[in-house]
């Protein structure tokens, strides 16, 4: 079940009676209504009161008001202030921007600017490749959105997105190094979109596509691979792919089965879901069925549209019909990017032996995972709060790292496989509960960007 976490902390300023038994009594009433306490500071200290800032964890917005009420009606306390520690971080945006070179003298903004940077310019004229070595392109990726897919929010605009852009570049700089920006697009528009970051790329040496709904987003993404020079990159397609894939690499190697030999079961058929089926179909599993709203997909299903059509062709080699359930008898794995709570321990009981389960629905899980451990050998969430946690961040800061480093003007599968696998060999000995290396583990984007690298020499030996 959830448990209070960090993205819903709060800080109360109360005003509580100068008594020794003050603190205790603000941990004990946050306590008894399900808050978590992870701080207490005092501000304030006069003869009879005492202003106490008190910091905890919620649920969600709602248990952050219960907590807050059970406070006021502590006898002698007053409630001041309380403020959501989410957006007191997001105040004024998470994103600055900072000069490298030092401007402190006037040959410093001679050669930084105006008379010799004309020199610069005139090199790049004369060799546009000089760009990628003399300017920002050589370090700098565009985080492009139009707001229409957002989290798991959806449709929320350009505007709404930014939030989660400036985070996406916040990540790109702390796990890999790279300069990243968001560019927010108040049109949802193939058109405009696609000719909108195909006259900004010149100045980006990477594109990053991001929150942008299925199925448009396929054929933004593949027209933009044509046109541009650059490698463009959909993180909810491919990102979510390379990461799945590296944890079910080891997710395999402790159960003891094999890729080729296992019945996979995929919910979910937009961006993430299609991405994962495609990179999984390279490495040749026993069988693969891709499950959306209406059921599992076949040929013979009316209304499928182009990226359906090709999930029908080169999935269900049985053609199979059906619901969730039916897909999941005898499936070794379940793979789920679709909603939360879909199936429980009866659909679970019907899968194999040694099932694996990467229930990634977020927040909320396709299952319970406390209930899917009590039948699978692996489980994995999207979720912080549950060991095996998929996270993107594993896979697109190294990922850009090494096709920055190598100059690459496009990205393959065989970079994507050669990332998915160097993010399963960080771990050297998997188990149940450790899957996937953490986040904050720094040999992970170096391991990553190091096989982007030489998959990217390969290709454009």
């Amino acid at each position: 079940m959830p448990v209070p976490g960090p993205g819903y902390a709060i800080t109360a300023r109360v005003e509580v009676p100068a008594s020794a038994s003050a603190a205790g009594d603000l941990t004990v009433a946050i306590g008894q209504v399900g808050g978590v306490v992870t701080a207490l500071d005092v501000v304030e200290s006069h003869t009879a009161t005492l202003v106490v800032d008190i910091s905890c964890n919620a649920l969600n917005e709602d248990h952050g008001r219960e907590i807050t009420e059970a406070l006021d009606a502590l006898a002698g306390v007053q409630v001041r202030k309380v403020s959501d520690r989410t957006f007191l971080l997001h105040l004024g945006g998470k994103l600055e921007v900072q000069s490298k070179v030092a401007l402190r003298t006037r040959d410093d903004l001679s050669r930084a600017y105006t008379p010799g940077v004309a020199r610069v310019c005139q090199a790049i004229a004369a060799n546009p490749d000089d760009a990628r070595r003399l300017t920002i392109k050589r370090n700098t990726v565009a985080v492009v959105t139009d707001g229409s897919a957002v989290l798991g929010l959806g449709n929320l605009g350009a505007a709404a997105a930014m939030p989660v852009m400036e985070g996406k570049a916040a990540l790109f700089k702390r796990f890999g190094g790279v300069d990243a920006w968001p560019v927010c697009l108040d049109t949802q528009d193939t058109e405009e979109i696609i000719r909108t970051v195909q006259i900004l790329a010149p100045g980006y040496g990477g594109i990053n596509l991001e929150d942008i709904a299925a199925p448009r987003c396929f054929e933004i993404e593949s027209r933009l691979r044509e046109l541009l020079d650059i490698p463009v990159f959909h993180d909810d397609q491919h990102g979510t792919a390379v990461v799945v894939l590296g944890a079910l690499r080891n997710a395999l190697r402790v159960v003891g089965k094999d890729l080729t030999d296992c019945k996979i079961v995929v919910c979910g058929a937009g961006a993430a879901g299609s991405a994962i089926i495609r990179l999984l179909e390279s490495s040749k599993p026993g069988d693969v069925l891709a499950v959306d709203v209406d059921g599992i997909v076949h040929p013979g299903r009316p209304g499928l549209d182009d990226n359906l059509a090709w999930l029908a062709e080169h999935t269900n080699s049985a053609h199979v019909t059906g619901t969730l359930a039916d897909a999941l008898v005898g499936a070794d794995v379940f793979i789920g990017v679709s909603a939360p709570n879909l199936f429980g321990a009866a659909e679970l009981e019907t899968m194999a032996d040694r099932a694996i389960v990467f229930a990634l629905a977020n927040p909320d899980p396709e299952i319970d995972p406390a209930i899917a451990a009590r039948h699978a050998a692996v489980v994995a969430t999207g979720r912080s709060d549950y060991p095996n946690q998929i996270n993107n961040v594993l896979a697109f800061p190294g990922i850009f790292r090494g096709l920055l480093d190598a100059q690459a003007r496009d990205i393959t599968d065989a970079m994507l496989l050669a990332a998915s696998a160097a993010i399963a060999d960080v771990v050297a000995e998997p188990n149940p509960s450790f899957i996937v290396p953490s986040v904050f583990d720094p040999a992970v984007a170096k391991a990553v960007a190091e096989a982007v690298r030489g998959a990217a020499r390969v290709v454009h030996a």
